[in-house]
């Protein structure tokens, strides 16, 4: 999936959403490409891009709130051995988190952010490929400074939306959002709470949605 591709290049701390203090709601950056028609009777199935999900409850639970929002949007879902108009593939996840390291002076703050890593080196991934050494100058903080730092985590959902009879993409839709959880129950459904709020939006655009307080809403 390109969206997929795209996600952690859109990762750097200042490209997506920052995290100077609690907001209100789920912040969420959304990206959609799309040449979706109308609803006129066209009949869709949802599949996990990860054939390892196929069949999962927890994918299950995901492709249950997408499949809700497609039918809002006036589409039908296919019954059991009929075939499909159109085929929706999805794609989540979270990475493994970059600690944020905050200085609080009393005037003011100043953060930034670094890969989590271990006295072996780096395992923050194979999405992050850099990290700090023994010797990071910023550890310490010679102005005796209030230093603290929490870990961020990078979330996202990718949904494309094909025509089966010839493959060509008529959707395809990436969000991403920052957060203090990685929990994915709570993550992916604000995530696709993001992607369905103006669905299926104008073609090439890209943007902020907050997804308002609710029982999913994570802490970030």
């Amino acid at each position: 999936m390109l969206l997929k591709k795209m996600a952690l290049g859109l990762a750097a701390p200042v490209a997506l959403l920052g995290l100077a203090g609690c907001a209100t709601g789920f912040p969420a950056q959304v990206q959609r490409f799309q040449a979706l028609p109308a609803p006129q009777g066209q009949t869709f199935i949802i599949q996990a891009a990860d054939a390892e999900n196929r069949g999962g409850l927890e994918f299950g639970r995901y492709a249950g709130l997408v499949r809700q929002h497609l039918i809002q949007q006036g589409f039908t879902e296919a019954g059991p051995g009929q075939g499909a108009s159109l085929i929706v593939t999805l794609d989540y996840g979270v990475d493994n988190g970059r600690e944020r390291i905050v200085s609080s002076p009393g005037f003011g703050y100043s953060g930034f952010y670094r890969p989590r890593f271990s006295r072996f080196g780096y395992f923050g991934g194979r999405r992050h490929p850099f990290y700090w050494g023994w010797h990071d100058p910023f550890w310490g903080d010679p102005f005796g400074h209030d230093v603290r730092s929490y870990t961020v985590y990078t979330s996202f959902l990718d949904m494309d939306i094909r025509r089966a009879g010839d493959g060509q993409a008529v959707f395809e839709g990436l969000a991403q959002a920052q957060s203090r959880t990685d929990d994915l129950p709570v993550l992916v459904p604000n995530l696709i709470e993001a992607m369905f709020t103006g669905f299926p939006g104008n073609n090439g655009e890209r943007v902020r949605i907050t997804v308002p307080d609710g029982p999913r809403a994570p802490r970030y």
